[in-house]
């Protein structure tokens, strides 16, 4: 038997997140991978490196985990294999003598941020500290997404800063409740009843919701972010009307993202994803469990303009909580139940786990936390993080190559308004919300109106269209899709339509109705009965 073989301890199955995740992994090009988190942490005082090091090597041990591969290849279905024991991927820096010690910190720490794992080779986890000098250290703890969420990340730096002054001994915890009970959890859900339940909420949904383009962008981008903060009354009033109404803040949110996506596209259904945390109550001690628990599922908002705001808050909710039993089903069986490749390109995250820098301190001797900082990024064109607190922070983060900066501005304005206008005007329609700030109105209202410096000479639009189409007939007039219509085929279109209707009465003053969607034949089938009607209409 291999060494190699010799030093499998399991094999276990993926999550559907996982699966995902690993699919973005192998399908993404280029050589950055977003779904590598970094946790770093400013520490003030003398760090002992060795027992630091010590209580890493023993958070590994303690989490079988923290110690898989994932393989694909040549299997019907890919697997994670978990190690019996691995080396623990250190690394020691000093920047103490640098002329720029933040500088030369930065540098190290973006290089990590964006480093990739080699997801068959196990840990997809590292370490390092930096010595900054004056008794100041940045310790960095990276990891690849397809390990752990969020809430493990609190689980795992309170053991970690535990076992640090322990010297690394774990007698002193509880012991771990394996992630591989989960993934059995999951083995005995009833499919069956989760199709059935996610193609009812999905019934009627005709198309994908997307900000950017179809098919998206297989190359990973490192993200740009457009961050807002609403004020702290604001935030209070927010939490006042969750409260009352019986919802929770992040319905609140994601029911103004919906209207913000209904205003940006147009359209009365919209579908886009949210986080779920995935931890399922009845399994026994789930809340300390480290692994990646969390899913990534659709939520549909259906957007009625005489709904009260309150009313389509607590609609969503209602909606949601017949899905909660549900929400560990993969995505992508969900977009094939509901008769869709693709679903949305957006995606709703609320940060609500327990993570506390303060509580931390006190697991140090004589060492201070100066600061957390948590880096993270998704494949989606539009990632919303909602992070709560006394100000609710709102970041849009966006792949620059697919969504336009001042997109990603509209995004986050538009919810301003939208949440304010719940805490201001919660028994208001929807229809009434004013989603436009004060330059993009005036930019509309009067930047695009203002005519006042083009002559308009005497006639009908059907008389200027005709005049254009006899000094230009071979230049483009209408572009829909990959279809292109020259002035002239469009006038000779229109004019045979036109006669058509003459022939069956239309005439000036008469009403003809038009129901088409956007496309070549709705400007042919609007010129045509503007024709008609004046009686414009050459033999």
């Amino acid at each position: 038997m291999s060494t190699q073989r010799r030093n499998i301890a399991d094999i276990l199955p993926l999550s559907p997140l996982q699966e995902g995740m690993l699919f973005h992994s192998i399908r993404d090009e280029g050589p950055t991978d977003l779904y590598v988190r970094q946790l770093a942490f400013d520490l003030d005082g003398e760090v002992d490196r060795d027992r630091l090091h010590a209580a890493a090597e023993a958070l590994l041990r303690r989490h079988a985990n923290l110690r898989v591969g994932f393989r694909h290849e040549g299997l019907a279905q890919p697997v994670q294999v978990v190690a019996r024991s691995v080396t623990v991927p250190w690394r020691d820096e000093d920047v103490s003598g640098a002329d720029d010690v933040e500088a030369a910190a930065a540098k190290l720490v973006e290089a990590d941020r964006w480093a990739r794992f080699d997801l068959r080779r196990p840990p997809l986890v590292r370490f390092t500290l930096i010595r900054l000098g004056g008794g100041r250290s940045r310790f960095l703890m990276t990891h690849h997404h397809i390990l752990w969420d969020g809430w493990s990340s609190s689980v795992l730096l309170r053991e970690l800063l535990w076992l640090y002054r322990e010297g690394g001994d774990d007698r002193g915890l509880p012991q771990v409740r394996p992630f591989k009970d989960y993934l059995g959890w999951l083995a005995d859900r009833d499919r069956d009843e989760s199709r059935r339940v996610w193609r009812d909420a999905l019934a009627g949904v005709e198309s994908p919701t997307l900000v950017g383009p179809a098919g998206g962008s297989h190359t990973a981008v490192v993200p740009e972010s457009v961050t807002v903060t609403l004020d702290a009354d604001t935030t209070r009033e927010l939490g006042r009307c969750a409260r009352e109404w019986g919802v929770t803040l992040n319905t609140v949110v994601q029911a103004a993202w919906g209207l913000m996506l209904s205003w940006t596209t147009g359209r009365t259904d919209v579908v886009f994803g949210a986080t779920v945390s995935g931890r399922p109550a009845e399994l026994a001690g789930v809340e300390s469990m480290v692994g990646l628990f969390i899913n990534t599922l659709p939520v549909r908002v259906s957007v009625d303009p005489a709904e009260s705001l309150k009313d389509l808050v607590t609609r969503l909710q209602r909606e949601q909580a017949q899905l909660a039993d549900h929400h560990y089903a993969g995505l992508a069986d969900v977009q094939r139940w509901a008769g869709h490749g693709e679903l949305f390109d957006t995606v709703t995250v609320f940060e609500n786990y327990p993570f506390d820098a303060e509580s931390l301190e006190s697991l140090f001797d004589d060492v201070r936390v100066a600061g957390v900082e948590a880096q993270s990024a998704t494949h989606y064109p539009v990632y919303l993080l909602a992070i709560p607190g006394a100000e609710l922070t709102l970041c849009v983060k966006y792949q620059p190559h697919v969504i336009d900066p001042e997109d990603a501005h509209r995004y986050t304005d538009a919810l301003q308004r939208i949440l304010t206008a719940i805490t201001r005007a919660p028994d208001g329609p929807v229809g009434r919300v004013d989603l436009l700030g004060a330059d993009e109105r005036k930019r509309i209202t009067q930047g695009w109106n203002d005519t006042g410096a083009v002559p308009v000479g005497p006639g009908s639009l059907v008389d200027w269209f005709v005049r254009q189409a006899g000094e230009t007939p071979d230049a483009v007039a209408v572009v829909c899709g990959d279809e292109q219509v020259s002035y002239a085929e469009l006038n000779a279109r229109a004019n045979r339509l036109a006669r058509v209707l003459v022939e069956r009465g239309v005439g000036p003053e008469s009403f003809v109705g038009v129901v088409l969607p956007r496309s070549v034949e709705l400007v042919v089938a609007l010129l045509a009965v503007w024709k008609a009607g004046g009686a414009y209409v050459p033999v």
